[in-house]
């Protein structure tokens, strides 16, 4: 069960990482700026490339498209990535466990899941915790957005950070809560491991990409996220999951909500 949970969100997390970043390259090769849409960066293997993929990227020389004075371009291109997560990976999800769940394939909706979490954790990966950078890598997504568009990071933060909020908002109120209560009607534990799990992928895995890039603001919104905002969804997604279970168990006793 543990290998088989391991398993899922490893290739959970592979698959929204190489949506992100071949999002950015196909952009770049829609706009003319790259030759190969699949051409990405690799590093040397090692055992951060095999388990996170630390090192991989888009392949896509950004400084040189801001510095040829085609700005928006810039900004299409560093955008596409959570673009990606937003419109493709996190649909992708749904759409995943909602065909498992109809098919009452358990296994394969967990896999779902775990999709749409990575999804989620992926875009406050960005925003808002990597929105207010240090401006040294132009590598960085929402530098160069900011840059491309002339933007200031707290015109970012407005318009990409609402949607952000919403979808977050979303998946912890009713997605998580009815997926949970499907996967694991009758088990209160694995409903309150798989909570916790959540929020640690979302907000120590994903939030902890400040740490080491983006600057001193990016590190104080890692650590908000480890410190404060993990552990404080963690209960806020027990106390929802087990009121959603309550609740839809009172009112039609059955295992799906």
């Amino acid at each position: 069960m543990i290998a088989l949970l391991l398993a899922q969100l490893w290739l959970a997390h592979a698959a929204v990482f190489f949506a992100h970043e071949y999002a950015h390259s196909f952009m770049a090769w829609a706009l003319g700026w790259k030759s190969n849409p699949f051409a990405l960066h690799v590093p040397p293997i090692s055992a951060t490339v095999m388990a996170i993929q630390l090192g991989i990227d888009q392949n896509v020389d950004e400084a040189a498209i801001l510095a040829s004075g085609h700005g928006v371009q810039a900004a299409l291109v560093s955008g596409a990535g959570v673009l990606g997560n937003a419109l493709i990976t996190l649909p992708l999800g749904l759409i995943g466990f909602a065909f498992a769940r109809k098919r009452n394939a358990a296994g394969w909706a967990m896999a779902a899941y775990w999709v749409v979490v990575a999804s989620v954790g992926n875009l406050l990966d960005y925003i808002p915790v990597r929105t207010f950078t240090d401006g040294t890598d132009l590598l960085m997504d929402t530098f160069a957005v900011e840059s491309g568009l002339n933007w200031s990071p707290w015109t970012l933060l407005l318009v990409a950070g609402i949607p952000t909020l919403l979808v977050t908002a979303w998946f912890f109120l009713r997605m998580e809560p009815k997926a949970l209560r499907w996967l694991f009607p009758y088990s209160r534990g694995q409903r309150a491991v798989c909570a916790l799990l959540t929020a640690f992928v979302i907000f120590c895995f994903y939030g902890a990409a400040g740490l080491s890039e983006g600057g001193p603001v990016s590190h104080r919104f890692s650590l908000f996220s480890i410190s404060v905002a993990f552990p404080l969804m963690a209960i806020v997604s027990l106390l929802l999951v087990e009121r959603h279970h309550s609740t839809a168990t009172l009112k039609d006793g059955s295992r799906y909500a």
